[in-house]
């Protein structure tokens, strides 16, 4: 079977090769014989009733410095694709989510991985919010007393903003921290979004652990320690890989959550597990897929081609 397939993500330039997930998936598409294109998510439109990109056919090589090349730029109907993957990074702007409205308009024919709707309505920070047995105390407000209040009941917390990524704007506060008012005005200055509020956990020093989830089934797990004087445990900021398996507890997770992911298309799901608690999951951009390779020579990329082919047959 040969499908194929467009990549919609941020510039392919800079990517480091041994880490973006995106590229392994590229890589492992091409090895399987599909087709690739490639387009940066400003040049998506919708163009008199017809879904477009403008874009180039894509050839990628694990060569650092030399790890792709392109074909002539193009404009492309996206309904004639196969497959299409919603892979550029946050933030999630209205950007973000207008790229996801249309995406709808070729999804399913065209399947559009994760599924575009279910992400516009499952932002990481939220879909949690569904699952209240599994998540530590978590509050999601504006008002600066409300957000008192939580921190009052619940002692040292974490503040982030609500539609961040890779640990921007992540605090910690202890119950006597006073920088809980600027802090306040310094987002609400920023946006008007709300802040999310957490319990903190202190089994984050020994890791949060990124859980992958393949169609609702977990295929492994690595665990990201936060650098010295760190609270944040993103490997963005630092935070350093490590080989780790899944517990029990992981497991539980996965088989509460998992049938959901697999009901609402979201392929591919990185969630972020902190001792026994789920804090997020992760279903814009998820990452982490040649860490786990490395560590235990699981090829996450292979299982994704095999749910999105048997998709495709089907």
């Amino acid at each position: 079977m040969s499908l194929k397939i467009a990549f919609q993500m941020d510039p392919i330039g800079p990517i480091d090769i041994n880490a973006d997930s995106t590229f392994r998936i590229a890589e492992e598409a091409q090895a399987r014989g599909h087709s690739l294109f490639y387009y940066t998510p400003d040049k998506l439109a919708f163009d008199q009733g017809r879904v477009t990109a403008r874009g180039w056919p894509l050839t990628v090589q694990r060569v650092a410095g030399d790890h792709f090349s392109l074909g002539e730029e193009q404009t492309v109907d996206l309904s004639e694709f196969d497959v299409v993957w919603l892979r550029q990074d946050p933030p999630f702007d209205m950007g973000y989510i207008t790229t996801t409205h249309i995406l709808d308009m070729i999804h399913p024919k065209t399947l559009v991985v994760n599924d575009p709707f279910w992400v516009r309505n499952y932002p990481e920070k939220l879909l949690v919010l569904n699952f209240p047995d599994l998540t530590p105390p978590t509050m999601i407000a504006r008002d600066l007393e409300t957000l008192r209040g939580f921190r009052e009941e619940h002692g040292d917390v974490i503040l982030k903003p609500l539609y961040g990524n890779g640990g921007a704007g992540v605090f910690k506060l202890a119950h006597a921290d006073s920088n809980l008012a600027s802090l306040h005005e310094l987002f609400s200055g920023i946006n008007r979004e709300p802040l999310i509020m957490q319990k903190y956990l202190p089994a984050v020093s020994k890791g949060d652990k990124r859980v992958i989830l393949v169609d609702g089934e977990p295929v492994g797990a690595i665990n990201r320690v936060p650098a010295a004087g760190e609270t944040r445990s993103n490997m963005h900021v630092g935070g350093r890989p490590e080989k780790v398996a899944l517990t029990d507890r992981d497991r539980e997770i996965c088989a509460k959550i998992g049938p959901l992911l697999r009901e609402k298309g979201q392929i591919f799901v990185g969630i972020d597990v902190i001792g026994d608690w789920l804090t997020e999951i992760n279903v814009t951009s998820p990452t982490g897929i040649q860490e786990l390779e490395r560590f235990d020579g699981t090829n996450v990329a292979e299982k994704i081609w095999l749910a999105i082919e048997a998709r495709r047959v089907g």
